[in-house]
């Protein structure tokens, strides 16, 4: 029996205490995450801004520069994926419900939807903004009636901690939850205690973002399960790695006038060709190229 994307997901939140989710920055790390043992996969909208677009991640990348990675990633690898839709992509439940049913379409698990207002700024930046309580539960609300598949994941981020404070951050995530959230997201946690508090009052999944260079330590998975948290993110781990491999390989291209120096710091082309099963799609071609011959 065929399960869906949704369904996936929730299997493995349900199997892997913690479920480790691993940033994908596009379709071929995908396949890597896949390779390394991860049961699910996610895409960054701060991913989407800075890889694919060259832009900060302030809210300027739309829908379908965010379904156009969804859809490479989802074509190739069928790790259920968890998509940031940052705060809907647009003002209205119009847009939210777009947002929503166009992630279904596109083969992706389940998204958060954030609390900041539309000029967001990435979640450990200072200065955010947040939109009022009520529409915050308008979003999610939203997005709930928008679903045509109730595997779906609808998660919601708040951001209310480092505008509000903890008290107000709970709240919000708890009206959350009575509008139909599936999962809660809160952002930018500073301790460890903080994620206790929420996994004693919530009565559904609780997601930590341990992101690095931000607000929130690098928590172990022992640690996180120590308090209940039943999500741990590392939205864009490989992302920096392979930034900074780049930046060294063409800084020492450009130094030395050759490549020599830093081939070791490379992946071959074996190993290219064995992540993507390069010929077993030139196989296929081979047995084509010979029907052809004989007839």
């Amino acid at each position: 029996m065929q399960t869906t994307p949704g369904q996936r997901f929730r299997a493995a939140v349900a199997e892997e205490h913690p479920l480790q989710v691993v940033g994908a920055i596009n379709a071929n790390h995908a396949l890597l995450a896949k390779r390394a043992g991860f049961k699910a996969i996610y895409l960054s909208g701060g991913g989407v801004a800075a890889g694919s677009l060259g832009l900060p991640d302030l809210g300027i990348s739309g829908l379908d520069d965010v379904l156009t990675d969804v859809r490479r990633i989802t074509d190739v690898c069928d790790l259920p994926l968890l998509v940031d839709v940052d705060t809907g992509f647009g003002a209205s439940a119009f847009n939210v419900a777009r947002t929503v049913k166009s992630m279904i379409k596109f083969g992706a698990a389940a998204m958060h939807i954030e609390d900041q207002v539309g000029a967001k700024r990435c979640g450990h930046r200072p200065n955010k903004e947040i939109v009022t309580q009520a529409e915050m539960v308008d979003r999610i609300k939203a997005a709930v009636d928008a679903r045509t598949d109730d595997s779906f994941v609808i998660m919601a981020r708040t951001d209310a901690l480092a505008v509000e404070g903890l008290e107000a951050a709970l709240d919000r995530a708890e009206a959350c939850i009575e509008a139909g959230a599936d999962m809660v997201f809160p952002e930018a946690i500073t301790e460890l205690e903080m994620y206790a508090r929420f996994t004693d009052r919530l009565n559904v999944p609780v997601l930590a973002n341990i992101t690095e260079f931000g607000a929130t330590p690098l928590f172990t998975t022992e640690e996180l399960a120590g308090v209940d948290v039943s999500l741990v993110l590392y939205p864009l781990s490989a992302f920096r790695a392979m930034n900074k491999a780049a930046e060294n390989v063409y800084t020492a291209i450009r130094r030395d006038g050759t490549q020599q120096n830093v081939v070791d710091t490379m992946q071959t082309r074996a190993e290219l060709y064995d992540r993507i099963d390069y010929h077993v799609y030139e196989e296929h071609l081979d047995a084509l190229f010979a029907k052809q011959k004989k007839s």
